[in-house]
């Protein structure tokens, strides 16, 4: 049976993974931040990791990238409410096989697991085409040079920022303090030297961060 390991920050979401998938996969273990995930997987060696792309304390990629080298037989399927194109293309880069959004269904998401643990790429639907042709096209998408200059958290902040968000949603969303986020949001438009949200959220549209 294929070993998985479960990574995101609500409980209640990984109870219900766990009740959906129970039967077609084992669970071997959950985690919901990056410090509990990294030697969580490096300690049980699953064959697939389902991995939330936020966390409180980062991201997929950041367990992507710490534990990766040393279990390069784990394969990493992102499971995630978000569609953003910096999310998606960003966890691809960074290693995972596939993305998938918690819209999936029960039978889709365990035949996704199946796929990724026998070394296929698997992407809902709509992602698919998007992926594709990002990687057709060349199109740079977490990878321009001002947004490199940019912290993992400062990239989300911006990404709720510029969807919308206020800042008191922002600091519950990340669990921070709204000071906090309206420190991210000065420093993010200071790097990318723009003066205001309005601008930001048009940078952001500008290379489909969004």
């Amino acid at each position: 049976m294929i070993r998985v390991v479960l990574v995101d920050d609500h409980e209640l979401f990984r109870a219900g993974v766990r009740g959906e998938l129970g039967a077609a996969v084992e669970i071997a273990g959950e985690a919901g931040s990056v410090a509990e995930a990294v030697p969580l997987i490096r300690d049980l060696d699953p064959d697939v990791v389902l991995l939330d792309v936020h966390l409180p304390d980062g991201g997929g990629e950041a367990v992507i990238a710490a534990v990766a080298q040393e279990r390069p037989g784990v394969k990493f399927l992102a499971l995630s409410v978000s569609d953003a194109a910096e999310d998606v293309i960003g966890v691809i880069r960074a290693g995972a096989r596939g993305y998938v959004t918690k819209t999936i269904s029960r039978d889709e998401l365990a035949a996704a697991v199946a796929r990724v643990a026998e070394g296929d790429a698997v992407f809902s639907p709509r992602l698919a085409g998007f992926v594709l042709d990002a990687f057709r096209e060349g199109v740079r998408v977490g990878d321009d040079a001002e947004l490199e200059n940019l912290t993992a958290r400062e990239r989300e902040v911006l990404q709720l920022i510029a969807r919308g968000y206020r800042y008191k949603e922002i600091a519950a969303r990340l669990h921070l303090s709204v000071k906090t986020v309206e420190a991210h949001v000065s420093s993010v438009l200071r790097k990318l030297q723009l003066s205001s949200r309005a601008e930001l959220t048009r940078w952001a549209h500008e290379r489909r961060l969004i």
